[in-house]
């Protein structure tokens, strides 16, 4: 769940935020990580206590829900992993000098093959988690090299200077909106870990998951601070590449390459698997060849991406739009975990459902107004 949180929109959105907000950005930063925990533990703690996936939960629920809320989350999840093989072209082209787009095909098939291998539940795991410590650590030394005012930038998280709701939906979205605020709870019920004497393992996984994407989020964010306190300016077509650039030179470059091309492949595995394991239960068909339809997923993100381009525009949008799917899911989950006939001896938190119900309002509250904003 982490590192399909932390894929190549997280580090253009963080990028341009901080850029546009500067020390205030540290708040938006709080707020989303507080709505993201609340949204999260909800979500795990009802589908692995049910032991049912979401679309059948939702089937469950009320039938034809479990396949609107596929829809949602597949296309919001295509939306995103177009945005990803981006992030893998963008990488790939800083390391190895190729073009973009031969890069994100050639990102396609290292995918593919993490998907074909005998084990790949197992390699699916090891991958992104030797890949997530990667990309921390590198990001980590350019966030010390930068020398940020961190007086400022703790003070502006408590009492911002400005604010942007686009900013909170966006980073909401990016951290636990579509695909992503299941991306675990799948990978658990996959896993076969589900059931009340599993509640302490699952809300902790969820804990620690919005944690890990917060210490990231803020490393980054210190990081593109102290470049842009420093009077550094950021290049448009490839904004998080300049605070690697601006902070440690070419070797910074390199390193930005690496870290970019970590998160987004990291990404489009995350990405593709949860999007499939949607699909999986409509269908034995699906369940039968869910290799074969992660595959098409992952060929079909590629192409659109070579076909379309543009992949800063696709990080920043991918962000917003699955933000939008947030409150839905949600509001979903919160209903079904009223119902003791699909919960069984589960009891849902109060605190956790008027916390829940208060993400919701938020969410939707913001989602509209960023929908204004768009229309205008």
């Amino acid at each position: 769940m982490a590192t399909s949180a932390i894929g190549p929109g997280f580090l253009t959105q963080t990028t341009v935020f901080t850029e546009k907000l500067l020390a205030s950005f540290g708040f938006v930063i709080l707020i989303s990580i507080i709505i993201d925990i609340g949204a999260q533990l909800s979500i795990w703690r009802v589908l692995t206590m049910s032991g049912m996936r979401a679309q059948d939960l939702a089937n469950k629920l009320f039938p034809g829900l479990g396949y609107l809320l596929a829809a949602l989350i597949v296309f919001g999840g295509l939306v995103f992993n177009i945005a990803n093989m981006g992030g893998c072209g963008l990488g790939m082209r800083v390391i190895t000098g190729m073009s973009t787009e031969v890069s994100a095909i050639v990102s396609c098939v290292v995918a593919l093959v993490i998907f074909w291998m005998k084990e790949f539940g197992k390699a699916l795991d090891t991958f992104t988690k030797v890949l997530g410590v990667i990309m921390i650590l590198l990001t980590l030394y350019i966030a010390i090299s930068s020398n940020p005012p961190l007086v400022q930038a703790v003070s502006n998280t408590f009492l911002p200077a400005q604010l942007d709701v686009l900013a909170i939906v966006t980073l909401v979205g990016g951290t636990v909106g579509g695909y992503i605020s299941f991306a675990g709870a799948h990978r658990l019920l996959d896993a076969g870990i589900s059931g009340n004497e599993n509640l302490p393992k699952v809300s902790k996984s969820a804990i620690s998951g919005i944690v890990i994407t917060g210490i990231m989020r803020v490393v980054l964010f210190l990081a593109v601070l102290g470049v842009v306190a420093g009077g550094g300016l950021l290049a448009k077509e490839n904004p998080a590449a300049s605070v690697f650039q601006l902070t440690a030179g070419d070797i910074g470059y390199k390193f930005f390459g690496v870290v970019m091309w970590c998160a987004a492949i990291t990404s489009v595995v995350g990405c593709a698997y949860t999007s499939v394991s949607f699909m999986r239960s409509l269908h034995l068909f699906i369940e039968e060849f869910q290799r074969v339809f992660i595959t098409g997923f992952i060929l079909i993100s590629t192409l659109v991406f070579v076909w379309i381009g543009n992949p800063v525009q696709l990080l920043v949008s991918a962000g917003a739009i699955n933000g939008l799917i947030l409150p839905i899911a949600l509001a979903m989950i919160l209903l079904a975990s009223r119902q003791a006939k699909l919960m069984g001896v589960y009891k849902h938190p109060i605190w956790m459902q008027v916390f829940g119900w208060l993400v919701v309002l938020a969410m939707s509250t913001m989602s509209f107004i960023t929908i204004v904003k768009w229309i205008a």
